[in-house]
């Protein structure tokens, strides 16, 4: 039942467009998602002092229409397709010629091709689909929290329930390993959380962190995590002493973790268990 009647080449090319279309759309959320909480926490603020709730520009996934954010002029449904309106438009608006940034074919590449790959590593199947929304997840976690250091519970948490909830068909790891997977996420980082708070008095690293952990532990199950842990770990040792060596950031300078965290459960999703088998294989 979890197989598609499909020649794998096609699933392949399918999944590929598909992934580049929703890349658009996770644009979109990228942009739109932080201002949208941030809205939010300032009506919650107003009702708390009892001051009127400011107005403001409602701001949705869907609504405004798209624009330019240099001179606002809507943007037509052909300068949305994805990676050819930039081609096509050279980098820039249609109307103000101003420059558009080049995360927006990045991001919509990169949900082309973790779709292409993920049907090309697990076949023409449901966990194949499991594992694109897996990915498109963490891309979009993974931008928003390069630009606002925010991991939005709107993401993790559904993303964590459907891990649990997708291995109860064991899509990826069987039941009780995703449940322990989920708890041993969140519990290892915020014991982290916690040491280097009561040792320093300062807060290392953020609560949506340990919720994202979480998530890859109940897709990948506990076993992984210590592979998520270390690479994650690893490479972003590596990004913050290059940062303070070459664009000499402070100590203090804050360094966004979710990124790191998404691109190790992304290679645990696809090459995890077969690394940690060749790694246990030495010993």
């Amino acid at each position: 039942m979890n197989e598609f009647d499909l020649p794998l080449p096609v699933f392949i090319a399918a999944a590929s467009i598909v992934g580049l279309c929703i890349g658009s759309f996770l644009n979109v959320v990228i942009h739109r998602l932080p201002k949208m909480m941030e809205q939010d926490w300032q009506r919650e603020a107003a009702e708390l002092r009892g001051e009127p709730v400011p107005e403001m520009e409602a701001i949705t996934l869907s609504k405004p229409a798209s624009r330019c954010p240099h001179c606002g002029t809507p943007i037509a449904a052909w300068q949305n397709v994805p990676l050819l309106s930039y081609a096509i438009l050279g980098g820039r608006c249609g109307h103000c010629k101003a420059p558009i940034s080049l995360r927006y074919p990045i991001v919509e590449l990169a949900g082309g091709v973790l779709a292409g790959f993920a049907a090309f590593h697990f076949g023409p199947n449901w966990t194949a689909i499991a594992a694109m929304v897996f990915c498109w997840a963490t891309l979009a976690l993974a931008c928003i929290d390069l630009d606002t250091q925010l991991l939005p519970d709107s993401i993790t948490l559904p993303l964590l329930w459907l891990g649990l909830l997708l291995n109860l068909g064991t899509h990826f790891v069987e039941l009780p390993a995703s449940v322990v997977g989920a708890a041993a996420g969140y519990l290892s980082l915020w014991s982290v959380y916690w040491i280097f708070k009561l040792a320093t008095g300062k807060e290392g690293m953020g609560h949506g962190d340990f919720k994202l952990l979480a998530a890859i532990g109940a897709w990948l199950g506990w076993k992984l995590l210590p592979f998520v842990i270390l690479a994650s770990s690893a490479i972003g040792a590596i990004v913050g002493i290059g940062l303070m060596v070459f664009a000499r950031h402070g100590r203090n300078t804050p360094i966004p973790f979710g990124p790191y965290l998404a691109g190790a459960g992304v290679v645990a999703l696809f090459w995890g268990q077969a690394l940690t088998e060749a790694y246990l294989s030495r010993f």
